[in-house]
Parts: structure tokens; C-alpha cells; sequence
């Protein structure tokens, strides 16, 4: 009996002290920064411009702590302030964004860098008293993958998937010349805004994930935009993509506006702002002003008629019978092909023809196709309940969202995500 409770009480002890271990451990990790002074919640740049200073915060994003703000507080020299995610051990003479696995919005030239020195046009410039933003989304994405979003001044900019290690994305800054000063919060808390370019739905919140220039009512989607040139589009993106249980969704044109610019279509999670539905990779619209579709390119093809007020645009996927959404453990249940909507008489195509009809106008071209191993659906377009047309598309990581563009005065629809439910 003693031996028994000397073993219980050694077990004990070695339960202790492996939780004590663990403890000091998780205290032994320690913010990181190169070139940088750092007073209290302030740094300011201490190299001679040549070289890169950069800080890493002691702990990476999580679910009760995923966005932290940058106030930029002197723009130096150049302004070049970068904002964004690095791994952990990140090299601390490279800007965040420029190597693998990291990603940053840049000040001085409104770039987004992801993992790579030479950075792509995202967003606006930044000054001295902007706030920039950065978090990650919570929603289930694909494995070893996960959505960076940025702000400036509490609105959303825009947002890309990136690869997430073992140990997690953690915060970091990076300054580049003389004079540069900014104060870090890394408990920062952002809530999607409401204003008159972006407001959330009445009643149903969870159904829109980004709004830009669009006022929403209800089911109602009116446009607030300029109207002045192609970059005031005004864009309404779905929070969730769709899916084999939910593949087609509708729009109603209430008004055409001065000029019709309406489009409907599937895109990325990270789309572009200012970029109708298929003016960009990514995307695949059918536009109601030229009855053309757009697909990755700013070129678009002779596909359906036009579109005017009263006319219903719906968009859909046909799956293949054997696709497998990231999301979903559960095998898809198999659906009637020729089950009915309510609205219009259209048909349930999800599996038309097995899903295995290949459409030849595709464009070789496309940079949407480029991807190895990457996954192809086929989407398709309906007008007041007729088919219009089918385009075969490669499925981003993520998943393909609904998204609709308008781009002049007065333009406002109606939209049903869930039309042939029910």
C-alpha cells in the first residue's frame, strides 16, 4: 500500500511540474523587434534607412484575439509602414509581407504584399493619423488556411486567404526610413460599421459578409455610390459561399438607374472592391446592361439578352455528384434534378448531366483556370426562369460567393440567397 501511494504521489508531482513547465514556457515568449525603440505602445524607426526594422508581437491571433490596430503617428521620410501577419522566428530586416507565410498592408503605396517582395494595388495610401487594421476571420475555412482582412480608420479595405502554420500568425509592424513613429494596440476590437456605404442587413445580418456603396433594406439593395467612373462600384457580397445543399440564388431589378450597370455572378472572398463581377480573376458574372458575360477578364462575350426593370437574373453551380466542400464532413445528399423552384418555374440543375458537360468558350487565358489540381464546377445563368448559359470555372480556396455589382445612380434590387428552399 505504501509503494502504491508513493507512485500516486510521484505521479502527482511529474503532473505539476509538466504544467509548471508549460507555464514558464508560454512566459518565456517575448515580443521581437530589430531597429525599433519601443516605449510602452509606441515605436519609432532607430535605423538608418538602409535596413528594415520590423516588430513581432509575443503571441500569435486567436479565436479571443484576432485584430490588432497600427496608428500611424509620424509618417517619416517615406511612410513606409507596413501592417500585417508573420510567422513566428519571422527575419526581422524583411517587411512584413515580403517573405513566405506573412502578409501586410503597406502605407506608402496601398499595396498588399503576401508572401512576396513585389506587392499588388489593394487599397489607399495612408497618412499620419490613419488607423490601419488587421485581423482574421473565424469562420471555418479550408485546412491550413485562413482570411486576412485590413482596415483603415475602422472600414473594411479588403481581404485575402493565406497558408497558416503550426504555431500560428503573429502580429507584426515594419518601418523603413528616418522618423517613422506609430503606437501599437494588439487588443484592439473592430465591429463592421455602419454607414452609408456599408450597412448591415435589417434583420438578417448574417447574410451579407462585405457591402461596399450599397444601402440594403431587407431584401432591398440599393446603390449609393458616384456613379462617376468604373472604380465606384458598388459591390454586395454574401457572407457564405455557396454550397450542394444552397447552389443558386436570384436577383429581382427593381430599378435600372440612369444606365443599368447591374451584374450578378460567383467570386472569391477576397474580391476586389471596386471591380464588378467578373471584371477580375477570380469571378464569373453575367452583366444586365450588355447581356454579356465577364469571366476574369474586363473583356466580356455575347452570352443573353439584356436585362430591365422586372427582369429576375438568378446564378447558380452544377456540382459534380462527387464534390466534397471543405466544410462539410457529411456526404451531400442527392438532389432531384428537376425539382422546381417557386419562383419562375426554373429547375433545380445541381446535377444536370451528371455535372459533366464541358463548356469549350472558356478562356484559356483565364488566370482563374491556372491552378494545379484545382477544382472545376460549372456555373450557370438563368433569366426569369430560362436558362441562359453555362461557364465551367475553377473553385477558389474558400469557395465561390454571390456577388452583385451596380454602378449608377438610382439602381436598387431585390435578392433571394435562398430561392429554392422552402
Amino acid at each position: 500500500m505504501d509503494d502504491i501511494n508513493l507512485q500516486y504521489r510521484f505521479l502527482n508531482w511529474r503532473r505539476r511540474r509538466i504544467r509548471d513547465i508549460g507555464e514558464v514556457r508560454a512566459v518565456r515568449v517575448q515580443e521581437r523587434y530589430k531597429r525599433m525603440l519601443k516605449d510602452g505602445d509606441i515605436l519609432s524607426y532607430q535605423g538608418n534607412s538602409d535596413e528594415v526594422g520590423c516588430y513581432v508581437a509575443p503571441y500569435p491571433f486567436s479565436k479571443g484575439n484576432c485584430y490588432f490596430e497600427v496608428t500611424i503617428l509620424d509618417t517619416g521620410v517615406r511612410g513606409t509602414i507596413a501592417v500585417g501577419l508573420v510567422p513566428q522566428g519571422y527575419k526581422l530586416d524583411h517587411q512584413p509581407g515580403w517573405l513566405p507565410h506573412s502578409i501586410a498592408y503597406h502605407a506608402d503605396d496601398g499595396k498588399l504584399y503576401n508572401g512576396n517582395p513585389v506587392g499588388q494595388q489593394f487599397g489607399p495610401k495612408c497618412n499620419r493619423g490613419d488607423r490601419i487594421g488587421c485581423g482574421i476571420y473565424l469562420e471555418p475555412s479550408e485546412a491550413g488556411l485562413t482570411t486576412v482582412f485590413f482596415t483603415k480608420n475602422g472600414k473594411e479595405v479588403g481581404s485575402a486567404v493565406v497558408p497558416v502554420s503550426a504555431e500560428g500568425l503573429f502580429p507584426s509592424v515594419g518601418m523603413h526610413s528616418l522618423g517613422e513613429e506609430v503606437k501599437v494596440d494588439l487588443q484592439a476590437e473592430w465591429a463592421m460599421p455602419e454607414d452609408d456605404s456599408r450597412m448591415m442587413v435589417d434583420g438578417q445580418e448574417d447574410e451579407w459578409g462585405r457591402l461596399y456603396d450599397v444601402r440594403v433594406s431587407n431584401t432591398l439593395l440599393e446603390y449609393v455610390g458616384k456613379g462617376r467612373s468604373i472604380a465606384d462600384v458598388g459591390l454586395a457580397q454574401a457572407r457564405r459561399p455557396l454550397t450542394t445543399r444552397c447552389h443558386y440564388f436570384e436577383v429581382e431589378i427593381i430599378d435600372a438607374g440612369e444606365k443599368c450597370y447591374i451584374a450578378l455572378g460567383l467570386a472569391r472572398r477576397d474580391y476586389p472592391k471596386n471591380r464588378h463581377p467578373g471584371w477580375s480573376r477570380g469571378s464569373v458574372a453575367y452583366h444586365a446592361d450588355d447581356g454579356q458575360i465577364f469571366h476574369g477578364s474586363g473583356a466580356g462575350d455575347a452570352f443573353g439578352p439584356r436585362c430591365v426593370e422586372g427582369d429576375v437574373m438568378g446564378c447558380g453551380i452544377m456540382f459534380p455528384r462527387d464534390y466534397i466542400l471543405d466544410d462539410e464532413d457529411d456526404i451531400e445528399e442527392d438532389l432531384d434534378p428537376l425539382e422546381g423552384a417557386e419562383k419562375g418555374g426554373f429547375q433545380n440543375v445541381l446535377y444536370q448531366n451528371g455535372g459533366e458537360e464541358e463548356e469549350e468558350e472558356e478562356e484559356e487565358g483565364d488566370e482563374m483556370e491556372r491552378g494545379n489540381g484545382s477544382r472545376k464546377v460549372v456555373a450557370f445563368f438563368t433569366r426569369n426562369g430560362k436558362l441562359m448559359g453555362r461557364r465551367q470555372v475553377a473553385v477558389p480556396p474558400g469557395g465561390l460567393y454571390p456577388t452583385i455589382g451596380m454602378l449608377s445612380s438610382g439602381e436598387k434590387v431585390k435578392v433571394d440567397l435562398h430561392p429554392l428552399s422552402g
